[in-house]
């Protein structure tokens, strides 16, 4: 039997073409409809230079960790890795540092000994103190009420003068032992949150009170030294300290406060309320731009900034701060928050910490960059591959990027994807504990121009889902809440930080180099192309 032959116009013949183009392409999963970025950059265009307040400081959990030879080791690798040059934390002045004591015969004695060896040490890595003056020594205490597994005293003094005295023979024994010149350099830094009932038994007014005999104490034994407050939770009190500074003539060299990515509670120490990831694009540099205009509003509109806590979560039990997903996060933040700030202080470096106590897991969610073992987290690298920039930023109009240039004539590029990946109606305990695999975010296409032609050496370095990720290596252990020797050597060859990618490129008499780079969600690139000796 014959088939009939039909006759397709071209017309026709185009529009079904068309038609099936189109439901081909959205019956295509999101992933594979991702949409491409160019990155565009000349070495010849500056911007100036790089706003470095992402390493001027670093959080840690309090003083007396710091006497422990694992936490000086990881404070020593994370200062060459990361470069960070300040160091703040709790509990200078807590009964375990052996500070203060009244003794039988009603003399009030002092003992420097703990801090002196604390100190000793920071410095000798080169690393500044941002002194975080507390909690109360009980001898000096109106209370008992406490925080934490290691009761540091959050009750105003019993007598203002006897706390007067405390900092003044602080600052004086720094100033002898250390020199005029070099605690000029410091910060000082009064309490920690007052604004929250579990860190400040006491009002408002009894914390400025606090704060002005602590400042005028320190500005007695020199008017250089730097000294500020109120180290707030949740970007509050601003206005309100800076208008008492003004009214009652204390001393005030800067203000300072936290923010976290959470939107809800404070003081969740062992994460049980369940913590959600603030799914705000602008979530912590709100609070840093809204701080920025009380402060230009206010009686001293040129005050620096300091953000002496922030991170994505307020508790030391969030996987957050273990997921691949940090890197990118503490990327996006820093970038967003840069130029209205002088310090954005990660809270913390380490998992060596005990506000609810020693932890009895390898992977708990802890605030650190480091786990207790040494482990680096994704976010640690966030801080290195940033500390690996020139110090010149290049104009650049991708805003989830840095493209800088150093003295030596090399050029680099970080960049990131950020994606808000948690589920409505689930918290961050719930799901940042799981084995994520990512979706495709199509190409990061890189391209630099004005170029000296010539041979470089591109290296490419990589942070995100099994690049640079021992959270997703455990996961795949089956999270065992202790580790052997052999899984935590395993663990921390999974997380080295050395590149993914290092050859010799040509850069032609256009000046102009280019190379395409795939993207997943929560991805980071360090991009380095440096010109061959």
């Amino acid at each position: 039997m014959n088939q009939e032959t039909k006759q397709v116009s071209p017309r026709a013949a185009g529009a079904t073409i068309k038609a099936a183009v189109l439901a081909a392409l959205i019956a295509l999963p999101l992933g594979a409809f991702a949409q491409n970025r160019a990155i565009d950059v000349d070495v010849k265009q500056v911007q100036g230079p790089l706003d470095r307040m992402f390493n001027l400081s670093v959080g840690a959990g309090r003083a007396n960790e710091g006497l422990r030879a694992d936490w000086q080791q990881q404070l020593a690798e994370i200062k060459r890795d990361a470069g960070f040059r300040y160091i703040r934390f709790h509990g200078l002045l807590t009964d375990d540092m052996g500070v203060f004591k009244i003794d039988a015969q009603g003399k009030e004695q002092y003992n420097f000994q703990y801090i002196d060896a604390l100190f000793d040490y920071l410095l000798s890595i080169d690393v500044k103190p941002f002194v975080e003056l507390g909690f109360m020594p009980s001898a000096i205490a109106s209370g008992a009420k406490t925080i934490f597994w290691w009761k540091g005293n959050v009750t105003p003094p019993k007598d203002y003068a006897q706390w007067s005295r405390l900092v003044t023979a602080l600052a004086r024994h720094w100033t002898e032992r250390y020199g005029r010149e070099e605690v000029a350099k410091w910060y000082f830094e009064v309490w920690n949150e007052p604004n929250l009932d579990g860190f400040w038994a006491g009002t408002q007014d009894e914390y400025f009170k606090l704060y002005a005999h602590a400042a005028r104490a320190v500005k007695g034994v020199d008017p250089s030294y730097r000294v500020g407050g109120p180290a707030t939770a949740g970007a509050a009190w601003i206005p309100e300290m800076i208008a008492f500074a003004d009214k009652n003539k204390v001393p005030l060299d800067f203000v300072s406060t936290h923010s976290y990515g959470v939107g809800q509670g404070f003081l969740d120490e062992f994460g049980t309320h369940g913590t959600v990831l603030n799914k705000d694009d602008m979530a912590v540099a709100s609070d840093v731009f809204k701080n920025r205009r009380e402060i230009g509003a206010s009686a001293m509109p040129k005050l620096e900034l300091h953000y002496t806590e922030w991170s994505s979560s307020y508790t030391p039990a969030d996987p957050t701060h273990d997921s691949y997903h940090q890197a990118a996060y503490i990327l996006k933040k820093l970038k967003q928050s840069s130029g209205a700030v002088q310090s954005m202080s990660y809270w913390v470096f380490t998992d060596i910490f005990e506000e609810p106590g020693p932890r009895f897991e390898a992977f708990h969610g802890g605030f650190g960059l480091m786990n207790t073992q040494g482990i680096k987290k994704p976010g640690y690298f966030a801080y290195q591959f940033m500390n690996q920039l020139g110090a010149t930023e290049l104009k650049n109009v991708d805003k989830d990027s840095y493209a800088t240039l150093d003295e030596r004539g090399g050029a680099q590029v970080l960049l990131w994807d950020y994606t808000h990946t948690l589920p409505e109606k689930t918290n961050n305990q719930q799901f940042f504990i799981k084995d994520l695999p990512p979706k495709s975010k199509g190409t990061a296409q890189v391209t630099m121009r004005g170029l000296k032609p010539g041979a470089y050496t591109m290296i490419v370095s990589q942070v995100g889902y099994k690049q640079n990720d021992a959270f997703t290596a455990y996961i795949g252990m089956g999270s065992p809440k202790q580790l052997t020797r052999n899984q935590v050597a395993t663990l921390k060859a999974q997380a080295t930080g050395k590149p993914s990618q290092q050859k010799t490129v040509q850069v032609g008499t256009d000046g102009k180099f280019s190379t395409a780079l795939p993207l997943r969600e929560n991805d980071v690139y360090l991009l380095q192309l440096n010109a061959s000796k």
